[in-house]
């Protein structure tokens, strides 16, 4: 399995190589990984080494990684992507990271290389991606391997009767800290013991970012400009991270939403889409970098990155975009300002949609009816929902704490 495991990497790589002559997101991955040996050739011999996939597996390290800085000031952080969007978005959030590149491709030369190259004291994988070379050559020099943030589902390999090779590299982590009991249930079940359920390292990164913005607001004499002569008062409906199906809902609910102040902050913000969503919505919206042209419009578009986390501040509910494909974004960022969300019905990888459901601060919608419905339901209990929704994540916090803390005992 060993060798069939290292074939496919290798045709991974020789596909990805063949895009990148026409696909961007294929040649940033492709040119990123260049000359990357002389990147880590003079690193300190005190580096703990995390590896995220992308930016939001980044986001849920990102606390652990300043709890560490916290505890050991003088090692050197090193963070791995394998994804170009966490590569060119990390450096926007206020981190601590020493130095970021790309994880060079999973075969056995690359790994034994950049571990011995490296020579972390601590390797620490995020969520849910675990290459199998590194984690094997690791091991084999004697690095400990910590998992965080975990969140595993029955119908993976792991857990076949054909995943024995995979198991394996499950087994060869040292301690795994986990987001809920069916992750630990579940790798009690392959026999790994060492796990602990300490939660969604999200919440501490969500929680965080409310503290620094609402600390600058309050210590800063200009508001957000944009926002503030938008909304002169009013708070928006967000639809944040939106792909079609959500960008349709809205434009069938239109006339029911009249008075209502709306921002549309797309996933996609190439000049392309944001163009087709002009196009859609006509003269009723302006878009973020166009607004000294503001005529009272009632849809603001987001034609930048880094603007949604700010928009939620001042929306009255959001929905999520995500939710139609089985890709749902980031729910926690709205709901700490105490916005309830909204989003697809295709949800099931993501514990914390079935929570908010649960909680009853969130509702999964597939029609722009429905919508409607729900959006008039959630108006008459807004306080009640938005107060829940703010307690809910203030009770989550916590979970870097604690895996920074127990790394004393590994």
């Amino acid at each position: 399995m060993h060798v069939l495991y290292n074939f496919v990497i290798r045709l991974y790589g020789i596909t990805i190589f063949m895009f990148s002559f026409f696909n961007n997101k294929a040649n940033s991955w492709i040119n990123g990984r260049k000359n990357w040996r002389k990147q880590i050739e003079n690193l300190p011999q005190n580096v703990i080494w995390f590896h995220c996939a992308s930016l939001g597996e980044f986001d849920q390290g990102l606390p652990v990684m300043k709890e560490m800085k916290l505890i050991y000031p003088n090692h050197f952080l090193l963070v791995t992507f394998f994804s170009p969007s966490g590569m060119n978005h990390y450096h926007k959030r206020i981190h601590c990271v020493d130095l970021a590149i790309y994880l060079p491709l999973d075969t056995p030369q690359n790994a034994k290389l950049f571990i011995r190259l490296v020579r972390p004291k601590l390797a620490v994988f995020v969520k849910y991606e675990f290459w199998a070379n590194y984690i094997l050559e690791a091991k084999k020099q004697n690095v400990k391997l910590v998992s965080i943030a975990t969140i595993l589902r029955k119908n993976q390999i792991y857990f076949k009767v054909y995943g024995l090779f995979f198991r394996n590299i499950l087994q060869s982590i040292d301690y795994f800290f986990v987001q809920n009991d069916a992750t630990k249930t579940l790798l009690n079940s392959i026999e790994i013991e060492n796990v602990v359920v300490v939660g969604d390292t999200r919440f501490d990164n969500v929680l965080a970012n409310k503290r620094n913005f609402e600390f600058k607001l309050e210590n800063s004499s200009t508001k957000p400009r944009v926002f503030h002569d938008f909304l002169n008062g009013k708070k928006a409906i967000i639809f944040g991270s939106s792909w079609q199906p959500e960008e349709a809902i809205l434009e069938e609910s239109l006339s029911f939403l009249k008075n209502e102040k709306i921002i549309l902050a797309p996933h996609d913000v190439s000049e392309s889409n944001v163009a087709r969503l002009v196009k859609k919505f006509g003269n009723i919206a302006i878009r973020f970098t166009q607004f000294e042209n503001y005529n009272q419009q009632s849809i603001l578009i987001l034609d930048t990155i880094g603007h949604l986390s700010t928009a939620y501040y001042f929306g009255k509910v959001a929905f999520v975009g995500g939710g139609f494909s089985g890709q749902l974004h980031n729910i926690l960022e709205p709901a700490v300002f105490g916005l309830p969300v909204f989003f697809g019905p295709k949800h099931s990888k993501f514990p914390e949609a079935e929570i908010f459901i649960e909680e009853g601060f969130a509702f999964h919608v597939e029609s722009a009816i429905e919508f409607i419905e729900r959006l008039n339901s959630v108006a008459e209990n807004d306080k009640s929902l938005s107060k829940k929704a703010i307690l809910f994540i203030e009770k989550q916090k916590g979970a870097a704490t604690r895996i920074a803390n127990d790394f004393h005992q590994l």
